[in-house]
């Protein structure tokens, strides 16, 4: 039998799709499996981390579908999004078809690898139909006030009257142009994600078991709850005088209270009211003034990086408790999405307060001493615990329980109170782009904003746009965004910002799940979604650890408080896939390292390819790419394919009757390696996860056939690993099982023979004294004495005339001998 990748692949491939092999049954009654691989974007070519994803996926939908599951394996395309834009720039392509024809390729690539995708359920975000649900959702969102507008801080560039992504700024500039980018505040619309903080944090503890901790611990960190104390900060009679008493106090939250008689100063974010203020009212010195605006200028991720940076507001506020007057600064380092965007900063209990006020040559007052006393000269700040000093009343308290008192002292004087917050923040969901959903309101001078009536929808995107990069092409569209009113009728406007494209991946999971003859008809079924949510299995990279699955997360809530799922979490299991590196680097086009999947299908075949990403690590693994080692994977299919010679007509007819007890070692040998192998496929795809061992353990299997000659143990081992290796090469697989068994092992799961783990004879080491000396081999129903007997026959010169102390047996182990000397 000769092995022919080429002919094998391409026949399977087309039998598939003509019988649809792969789409799942309307049955649901079955017990039902929902694999589903993280969905790619169409950029015009699959590269190896989409084979790896798209080849664990694969195979799991393959085990359980041999396993007798109603199988959902869906695929589709998350197609709108910043690059289709970029590309049309650069090649005066409209997006549309830029997409459109990435996802034609694409698509045949994924299909050459022979993956078991539902054909029927494709469907790509940017589909007008998938758009029209989305934007009921988000018109059903802001009628139950969890969408808002509200102005928001963006990357401005002047040049090209545009609004820029984090991306698109390279170094503080324009990625075009080269201009310098501004930040400039400009309305945009927001979901409130932080109404379901706790529910996110809390539900974490429904997935700890099915979710690598690793992603859970993201997602806790990100949410990031904290209680403390919220307090205001008066100003000083001073201070609002030169504030024209426009502003007379604001509110800082601290998680330290314990620390507040340490306070030495306050900081204000940039974006601060305050700060905007006397900036627009130049209440400062000219050159404050430029410094301030220079900052804000900086967007809040770019600052993360930078030194810190500070400029005095030349105003105080008074300490709560002493009374005293405290300087208040605007730093870079204080963020203006948490906690008000102000701090009480205690140089000396925290670093960041702690290197603000060395730089600056602002006091540090310690008011937490530990094991060692009062740190003279501090090079650091103290964070450990201790006791409270120069505190006032609180003085000799513990740290942990001054924290409680403190806080209570505030409330029973109403100058502060508890509060629990999240660095969680609320969603900024508007893009100023052309490739997005639209966004489904309308701008009227009567009505304000109103959301466009659901018999309207989908509210499509006009193709006649010219993408040049200059301003936003939908505002820019000389008709499109002229419109009624949907509630007075007069003319109005429509919102000419888009989505972003995480809102698309956030509930495309549940439009898989809903049948396609109903998808002109409603956006989610819940009676589809009863039967196949959650997820059983989802996969994708570790990079989608926090954004993607919070949002997925937040959205599934979402849907089930307005009624369409009852679900309220997406995905049961998670497995996340380390990249693919060559020469110990991610592959990247600019690194010069990648591998063209293609290639390697057209050299070697699909099979060699899924068997050798399956085989070179673990999946949670970064895999290293090694041309050998791909050369290795496609020997062993070639190998395990033209010994399938072995099996002849006489072991087909008997195999399914074969006597264990009659057969020799090496027969019994081969059995037992072909059921252990079965054993492991079954822990692998439900436990473990660790494919590499499997595949080794039908290596194993393969090496101990070709040891014996029976034919029955032939046609029993064939019949076997061609099912456990199904999922993983299913080319040279189908071919074997159909001209060995006409694909009757692929009908049904497979039973485990526990015959062949009977053993016929133990081997047990003999230790004196814990170091092993020889080895005994007995039945395994040898009573204890026997072994006793048989052992020390075989230590006997070990043993000598040395005075025995102790005799240990450890079942089918060892025995162990402790003498005296």
């Amino acid at each position: 039998m000769e092995y022919n990748s080429k002919d094998i692949e391409k026949k399977w491939q087309n039998f598939w799709s003509e019988n649809q092999s792969f789409e799942p049954s309307d049955d649901q009654t079955k017990e039902k499996k929902y694999i589903l691989s993280m969905f790619p974007y169409p950029s015009g070519r699959i590269h190896m981390g989409h084979v790896r994803n798209y080849c664990l996926g694969d195979a799991f939908a393959r085990h359980f579908r041999k396993s007798d599951y109603n199988v959902l394996h869906p695929i589709g395309w998350d197609s709108f999004g910043m690059p289709a834009e970029n590309a049309a720039i650069k090649n005066k392509l409209h997006p549309k078809k830029w997409t459109y024809e990435n996802i034609d390729y694409m698509r045949d690539e994924l299909k050459a690898l022979g993956l078991s995708f539902s054909e029927t359920r494709e469907f790509a975000t940017s589909d007008e139909l998938y758009t029209k649900w989305e934007q009921e959702f988000i018109i059903k969102m802001y009628e139950e006030k969890l969408l808002y507008r509200k102005s928001t801080i963006v990357n401005w560039c002047e040049e090209c009257h545009t609004v820029l992504a984090n991306e698109q700024v390279e170094e503080g500039c324009c990625w075009r142009c080269d201009n310098e980018v501004e930040q400039k505040e400009m309305p945009g619309y927001y979901v409130g994600i932080t109404k379901y903080a706790q529910e996110l944090l809390d539900d974490l503890d429904l997935l700890k078991n099915d979710w690598p901790s690793k992603v859970l611990t993201m997602q806790e960190n990100w949410i990031g709850r904290s209680e403390g104390l919220e307090f205001k900060f008066e100003l000083s009679h001073d201070s609002k005088s030169k504030l024209e008493r426009s502003f007379t106090k604001y509110f800082v939250f601290t998680t330290r209270p314990d620390t507040i008689y340490g306070v030495s100063y306050s900081a204000l974010a940039p974006e601060h009211p305050i700060v905007k203020y006397m900036v627009e009212n130049n209440l400062l010195p000219e050159k404050k003034i430029k410094a301030i605006k220079d900052m804000q200028k900086i967007s809040e991720r770019d600052r993360a990086t930078q030194d810190k940076e500070g400029i005095s507001l030349e105003i105080d506020v008074v300490h709560p408790l002493t009374g005293a007057l405290i300087p208040v600064w605007v730093a870079n380092f204080v963020l203006s999405s948490y906690g008000g965007g102000a701090v009480m900063a205690v140089p000396a209990h925290d670093q960041r307060d702690f290197e603000f006020a060395k730089k600056y040559d602002l006091p540090i007052k310690q008011v937490i001493v530990g094991p060692e006393g009062i740190i003279e000269n501090q090079t650091e700040a103290y964070t450990g615990e201790g006791k409270l000093i120069d505190s006032e009343s609180f003085t000799g308290l513990p740290n942990t329980k001054a924290k409680k008192a403190i806080i209570y002292h505030f409330e029973q004087n109403s100058v502060g109170t508890k509060q629990v917050n999240f660095k969680l923040r609320d969603w900024g969901v508007s893009r100023q782009r052309y490739w997005g959903a639209p966004i489904p309101f309308v701008h009227c001078d009567d009505c304000g904003l109103v959301a466009e009536k659901i018999e309207n929808l989908p509210i499509a995107l006009p193709e006649d746009v010219e993408i040049t990069g200059e301003g936003n092409p939908l505002d820019l569209h000389p008709t499109w965004k002229h419109c009624a009113c949907p509630s007075c009728g007069k003319p109005a406007l429509r919102e000419t910002d888009t989505l972003d494209t995480f809102v698309q991946s956030s509930w495309y999971f549940l439009r898989y799940a809903t049948n396609p003859k109903s998808w002109n008809d409603v956006g989610i079924s819940e009676s589809d979604s009863d039967y196949w949510m959650n997820v059983d299995q989802y996969i994708g990279g570790i990079e989608h650890a926090i954004l993607h699955l919070l949002y997925a997360r937040f959205f599934t809530k979402v849907l089930n408080d307005l009624g369409y799922t009852n679900s309220r979490e997406p995905f049961k299991k998670l497995l996340t896939q380390g990249m693919v590196l060559k020469d110990g680097a991610k592959m990247s086009k600019s690194k010069g390292n990648v591998v063209d999947p293609d290639l390697i299908v057209e050299k070697y075949g699909a099979d060699t390819a899924r068997l050798f990403m399956m085989f070179a690590a673990p999946p949670t693994k970064e895999l290293e790419w090694n041309d050998s080692a791909v050369d290795g994977a496609y020997r062993f299919i070639k190998k395990f394919y033209e010994r399938a010679a072995n099996v002849t007509q006489d072991g087909l007819d008997t195999f399914a009757s074969i006597n264990h007890s009659s057969l020799n070692k090496e027969e019994k040998e081969a059995r037992k390696k072909v059921y252990e192998a079965l054993v492991k496929s079954n822990e692998v795809f439900t436990k473990t996860y660790t494919f590499n061992t499997l595949i080794a353990s039908c290596m194993e299997a393969l090496n101990a056939l070709q040891a014996q000659k029976n034919e029955a143990v032939w046609s029993e081992g064939y019949y076997v690993l061609t099912n456990i290796l199904e999922p993983i090469i299913p080319h040279a697989s189908w071919e074997l099982s159909n001209q060995l068994f006409k694909l009757s092992n692929f009908d049904k799961k497979l039973e485990i023979k526990e015959e062949v783990f009977t053993l016929d004879a133990i081997i047990l080491a003999v230790t004196v004294n814990g170091k092993k000396r020889c080895e005994i081999e007995v039945a395994p129903d040898t009573s204890k004495e026997e072994i006793l007997v048989l052992a020390k026959k075989a230590a006997a010169k070990w043993l000598g005339t040395s005075e025995l102390i102790k005799e240990i047996v450890v079942p089918n182990k060892l025995v162990n001998f402790v003498i005296k000397g």
